[in-house]
């Protein structure tokens, strides 16, 4: 594996922790840090709530609708525990996956939310498997939906960007993990994703990364811009505010129709017909829309793979809902992203994700499929031919 780092030749030498990705696919799954009682959601949701809360009371919303998900061999677990965290571990090298990208939450001044689990992963030097950091760097609300549609957010925390006395702290506290051995690199840059990088003050990336060049790490930074859309151009303009490269969050773009008229359509064939939620779609469908092989294959484009969609244990009817998804379905997409990285040199593909139960967007096993997806996976990069 070759980074490919702005102003650099792209025969730079190899970082040791890479050497043994040479040629090879770098699945980095997206993981939810979330699974455990904070004071905050004690506040706002109730004693003791986690995203569990959620997930045990989903129920189906049409025949054939596979809700409750129930977490098989992990159980409903807490990620305080660190036998948990190990065998999380474990089942993610049995997919084949590098690492884990922990979601971050820094609000500004100081605060921090769910900070505690991967401070004790940096602290323990447990679970011994790669991690980055991706920084979920939006503010959070509260939905309530009326009954005519329409919406009413209540802010609960909102993401700020104080200045540079801020963004120094900031970077101050996360340096142990950067330094650590397990942080995952492109070349010998430090992984680092931005949720929302239009909402990004422009000095803050060249202050992270000077101060980075001053904590042994010559090049800086490598900064990877999470895009919602499909635009070339959104991806050039982070390019060039200083990103390194870019991710392309398509999920929303699997339910947009050509026209308003379209959505109409749409929604009441959902609702009237199938008496299905209006924002459902097949998965096997959608997958066509996650990948874009002429954006995809660009070295500054990482791929995500995504192995199924249900956002109603949140969102009730006005979820967002993928159906039919199957292990032997994604290992189908699985096989396009793999092909699409195959001949480029950055081979970066992040998975989304390991465990956002509330979202029915994991890996992890459940009742109904064991480690399927995870096998389907590992099935995909075992199939792939050697370089």
């Amino acid at each position: 594996y070759l980074g490919l780092v702005k102003g650099r030749s792209p025969l730079l030498k190899l970082h040791e922790a890479n050497k043994s990705n040479v040629m090879k696919p770098r699945i980095i799954a997206f993981y939810l840090p979330q699974y455990h009682p904070i004071p905050e959601n004690d506040e706002w949701w109730g004693k003791g709530f986690t995203e569990w809360t959620n997930v045990g009371k989903a129920k189906a919303l049409f025949r054939g609708h596979y809700q409750p998900r129930v977490p098989a061999d992990l159980g409903y677990y807490d990620l305080r525990l660190p036998q948990v965290r190990e065998r999380q571990a474990e089942l993610a090298r049995e997919a084949g996956v590098e690492g884990f990208m922990y979601w971050h939450y820094w609000f500004g001044n100081g605060k921090r939310l769910m900070d505690g689990v991967f401070d004790e992963v940096v602290k323990s030097g447990r679970p011994d498997f790669p991690f980055c950091l991706g920084w979920a760097n939006h503010s959070w609300y509260a939905k309530d939906w009326n009954a005519n549609g329409s919406k009413n957010d209540k802010l609960l925390i909102e993401q700020t960007y104080p200045g540079e006395h801020d963004y120094r702290s900031h970077f101050e506290a996360i340096l142990p993990a950067l330094k650590d051995s397990r942080y995952i690199k492109v070349g010998d840059q430090p992984v680092f994703l931005i949720f929302d990088p239009f909402k990004l003050p422009p000095a803050f990336i060249p202050l992270w990364n000077s101060w980075a060049k001053e904590n042994g790490f010559p090049h800086g930074l490598y900064f990877v811009a999470n895009v919602k859309s499909y635009e070339c151009r959104d991806k050039d303009e982070v390019l060039r505010i200083g990103f390194d490269a870019v991710t392309f969050e398509r999920l929303r773009e699997v339910y947009t129709a050509k026209s308003k008229f379209h959505e109409i359509l749409n929604a009441a064939f959902n609702r009237i017909v199938l008496n299905r939620p209006i924002f459902t779609k097949d998965y096997r469908k959608a997958c066509l829309r996650l990948t874009n092989r002429e954006v995809d294959r660009c070295d500054k484009v990482i791929p995500t793979l995504l192995p199924n969609w249900d956002h109603t244990p949140r969102s009730g009817e006005r979820g967002l809902l993928l159906t039919d998804s199957t292990p032997a379905r994604f290992k189908e997409h699985a096989n396009t992203v793999l092909d699409i990285v195959k001949h480029k040199q950055n081979k970066l593909i992040f998975l989304k994700s390991w465990n956002e139960w509330g979202e029915g967007n994991y890996m992890e096993p459940d009742l109904k499929f064991g480690k399927g997806y995870i096998c389907a996976l590992r099935e995909a990069l075992d199939e792939q031919p050697q370089q």
